[in-house]
């Protein structure tokens, strides 16, 4: 996903490179020469492949821990005194991984220790994983911004 000029948009529909996009009535722009009135949608979509940058994950640091989980601890909701923590215990088998680590207050750390959440009597507010990629997370919100958008 990316934005570009009208320009290049105009360009890739008249090639047969894009298709418009649009799911509403709503209208883009209405670009005219002298011989022709062209309707430019705000949406196209490629219809042949582009050669995209690759996108890994991440590599599982505080940095992107903290991001994930937007800077709250997952038992209590709390944004100070932020660490990492594993939710099944390193000692205990767990790995050092997307799915097994969350940020976590000094509070609630040393409170749960050497346990898991449920030994612990503490529930995770949401269940860990590894981040999307950007395209997949911007098309899940348009997608919904689109049904919202219908049921009005």
């Amino acid at each position: 996903m990316s934005r570009i000029n009208i320009k290049r948009a105009i360009v890739l529909l008249v090639s047969g490179k894009a298709e418009p996009l649009t799911h509403t009535e709503e209208k883009g722009w209405q670009v005219r020469s002298p011989s022709v009135v062209f309707d430019v949608p705000k949406q196209i979509r490629l219809t042949f492949p582009g050669n995209e940058r690759l996108w890994n994950v991440p590599p599982v640091n505080r940095r992107e821990v903290l991001r994930r989980d937007r800077y709250t601890c997952q038992y209590c909701g709390s944004t100070k005194n932020l660490t990492l923590d594993h939710v099944i215990p390193r000692s205990k088998g767990g790995k050092h991984s997307w799915d097994n680590v969350v940020t976590a207050c000094e509070r609630c750390n040393s409170r749960k220790g050497d346990r898991t959440p449920v030994q612990a009597g503490m529930p995770l507010r949401t269940q860990p994983k590894a981040p999307m990629h950007p395209v997949v997370t911007f098309a899940e919100q348009f997608w919904r911004e689109q049904q919202q958008e219908n049921l009005e």
